[in-house]
């Protein structure tokens, strides 16, 4: 099969993805992240395209009935067996052949086959092609055409050409919980953005390359402190630690903005995760190395593979996202991450990603936006019960003393001066005030001491923390789009 000159659904044009490339080079990404950020950004104008029949109208063949794949791959051939490909597609349109195009576009060398794919599209969708290919995907996901019967065989075959690893993710028509056609290449191979395994850590005295406003991601397990600074991780997206004698796994999703925290073991079996190179809704999908199965980052869950319908849910574990100089004075004796990765990359603060972080446009498309906030506004996500809730940032900023409510559990999220939150878990205690640092009072006047496990009274009481984490508006919305917001 031929290919790899892939264009995934940026809008933006030659314009776009000539700063995203120059932006790549400005930060002396490696060969493979600078072809990555050519395939991210290759939308906009297109070439005269070629003349095809009237808009196509919806088949009513029965799913059997539908064109062999071989028409598909077809279209990635030169001249008369690519048009006769496009020529059959097009007389006998069906919808769920909209999201096939859209892959194969990825990977045709034809500028005029392309173009008349792109074409093709417009017409079904009644959409104009000059606008990019997200409105093609939003299309699809709003309407739910739904996909050829051997679409995941498709998939396998196609992708299987960039990765022989990908293959394995769409074989055999894998149980999933979501949609096939919401899953979406990220440009990368499997792990071609490097997890961290079991990575080198300093004392926080020797970490001299750090500032105190720096951000980290503070994690508190059994007595054991350990911070993973944003510039090394954003980098590597996922890291395979211990900490406190427990195997953890922390996955970072750089284009949602979260950073998830899971226990590795589910009743007794250690689960080895990677990055899959795929994403659902412009987050990052990891993958097990023992079934292949896909794994929702934002749930803990597999979504796609032999694991999924067995019960089988990560334990969401606490992490805050603080500054160096905050998680230091709490914890003096914690270890950071080295700058000794074995890779090499610039881990200097607000590298990585820098121009996306900067604006609020999105590298992939999500099925919709919510525009109560920015898409990048960063809320702390919250879901207990079955209950997603989203508080934004700014607002926990003005309330250091916040009470709520998901399902059954009250909660409080205290929110010290460096805008680090913590959340705990009341059993409907009223609590009026903390000082910031370790104390907080309740409306009994109570004291209890702040620690990263716990509220503590000094009769004995113990209010447990509970799991949450930062992310995107965005991300968030698109992943639970019924959630609550606070504002």
């Amino acid at each position: 099969m031929r290919g790899n000159r892939s264009c995934a659904p940026i809008d933006g044009g030659p314009a776009g993805r000539d700063r995203l490339f120059d932006w790549g080079l400005s930060l002396r990404l490696p060969a493979h992240l600078l072809l990555s950020l050519t395939l991210i950004a290759c939308a906009g104008q297109l070439p005269t395209p070629i003349a095809t029949d009237a808009p196509p109208a919806p088949s009513a063949a029965a799913a059997d009935d539908r064109l062999p794949l071989t028409v598909f791959y077809d279209l990635l051939e030169e001249g008369p067996k690519a048009r006769a490909a496009l020529a059959r597609i097009a007389s006998d349109w069906d919808d769920a052949y909209a999201s096939m195009l859209l892959d194969l576009i990825y990977f045709s060398t034809s500028p005029e086959i392309d173009a008349a794919m792109t074409e093709l599209l417009g017409k079904a969708a009644g959409l104009d092609p000059a606008n990019g290919y997200d409105q093609f995907y939003r299309w699809i996901w709003s309407t739910d055409p739904g996909t050829h019967p051997r679409f995941a065989e498709f998939r396998a075959t196609l992708y299987a050409d960039i990765d022989p690893a990908f293959g394995a993710y769409f074989e055999d028509t894998p149980q999933a919980t979501i949609r096939l056609d919401e899953i979406l290449w990220g440009g990368v191979n499997q792990d071609g953005i490097p997890p961290l395994d079991h990575p080198k850590t300093i004392p926080a005295a020797a970490a001299d390359f750090l500032d105190d406003d720096n951000r980290v991601f503070g994690v508190f397990i059994d007595g054991e402190a350990r911070a993973y600074p944003k510039r090394i991780l954003a980098w590597h997206e996922l890291v395979r630690d211990r900490v406190g004698g427990r195997e953890i796994t922390g996955v970072y999703c750089t284009l949602c903005g979260a950073m998830i925290l899971y226990d590795s073991r589910v009743e007794g079996v250690r689960h080895e995760l990677g990055t899959s190179g795929f994403l659902y809704r412009s987050n990052k999908l990891i993958y097990d190395r023992a079934t292949s199965s896909l794994w929702s980052t934002l749930t803990g869950e597999p979504v796609v593979g032999s694991l999924v319908g067995r019960g089988i849910a990560l334990v969401t574990l606490p992490v805050v996202t603080s500054t160096w100089g905050e998680w230091r004075r709490r914890h003096p004796d914690t270890r950071v991450l080295s700058l000794d990765t074995g890779r090499e990359r610039d881990y200097s603060e607000g590298a990585a990603y820098q121009e996306y972080f900067a604006t609020d446009r999105l590298m992939f498309a999500v099925p919709e936006l919510d525009r109560r906030l920015p898409n990048k506004a960063e809320v702390l996500a919250l879901r207990y019960d079955g209950e997603p809730l989203a508080i934004a940032a700014d607002y926990l900023a003005r309330r250091p003393v916040h009470h709520d409510r998901l399902g059954a559990t009250d909660f409080v999220v205290l929110t010290d001066p460096s805008g680090a939150n913590r959340v705990f878990d009341t059993q409907g205690r009223r609590f009026t005030r903390w000082d910031g640092v370790d104390t907080a009072v309740d409306v009994d006047r109570g004291v209890w001491q702040v620690t990263e496990g716990a509220l503590e009274s000094g009769q004995g009481q113990r209010l447990q923390r509970l799991p949450a984490h930062r992310s995107f508006w965005f991300g968030w919305y698109a992943q639970f789009p019924h959630t609550r917001l606070v504002k």
